[in-house]
This record gives structure tokens, C-alpha cells and sequence, in this order.
């Protein structure tokens, strides 16, 4: 009998910590898909001047880690600039050249998120 309850309360424990790490991970607070926390992504700057914008939804962002492979995948474009947040799903891109909805969605989805919008 008491071996019961302690094999219990054993898994009760388990149960608490994997739900505070789950919702800590749907929240986007974790360090999932092998990253380390809160990553330092450095800004790219446009050599020309910026000529438009554009906003990317984009739906498979769970962390920290996500938001820098969108960010390099973006940044990776020649003329492209890209800050993303994770709370909002989004992408806002800069240019300083013309760069079609299809290559940046090309380059997001290769990274395995999926482009919902895009909006100039």
C-alpha cells in the first residue's frame, strides 16, 4: 500500500514538470528544437536603400530557436532584411531590391514552417 501512494506520488511530480515545460514551450519560452534559450540574432542591414516592406504570417514558430532559422533563412536573400516575432507569427521584411513573394516563401518553407501571407 504505501509503496503505491510513493509510485504515485512519484508520477504526479513527473506529470506537474512536463506540463509546466509544455506550456512554457507553447508559449514560445523554451528551448526546444535545439536551442539554447533566448539566441542573440544579429540585425542585417540593407546595402542599398530600403525601397518597400513586407509581412510574412507564419504558422510553426514554437521557440527562440525557430525565430533564427526564419531570420537567417530570410536574411540569407540578397536585399533582404528580416525581424521576426515569435509572439505575433510574423516576418517583416525590408528590401532594397525587388524580391518576389515566392522566393521568400520558398526560403521560410525550406526551413519547415509554413508562409500563411504574405502582404506587402
Amino acid at each position: 500500500m504505501l509503496a503505491n501512494i510513493i509510485v504515485i506520488l512519484i508520477v504526479a511530480v513527473i506529470l506537474v514538470f512536463a506540463v509546466r515545460e509544455s506550456r512554457k514551450h507553447f508559449r514560445g519560452e523554451s528551448a526546444c528544437c535545439g536551442g539554447s534559450g533566448r539566441a542573440e540574432i544579429p540585425v542585417k542591414k540593407l546595402e542599398g536603400k530600403k525601397i518597400g516592406e513586407k509581412t510574412l504570417r507564419i504558422s510553426g514558430m514554437t521557440c527562440d530557436h525557430c525565430v533564427e532559422n526564419v531570420t537567417k533563412a530570410i536574411n540569407r536573400i540578397d536585399g533582404a532584411a528580416a525581424r521576426v516575432s515569435l509572439k505575433k507569427g510574423e516576418a517583416v521584411v525590408s528590401y532594397d531590391r525587388e524580391i518576389s513573394d515566392a522566393e521568400l516563401k520558398k526560403a521560410v518553407e525550406a526551413r519547415g514552417y509554413k508562409v500563411e501571407a504574405i502582404h506587402s
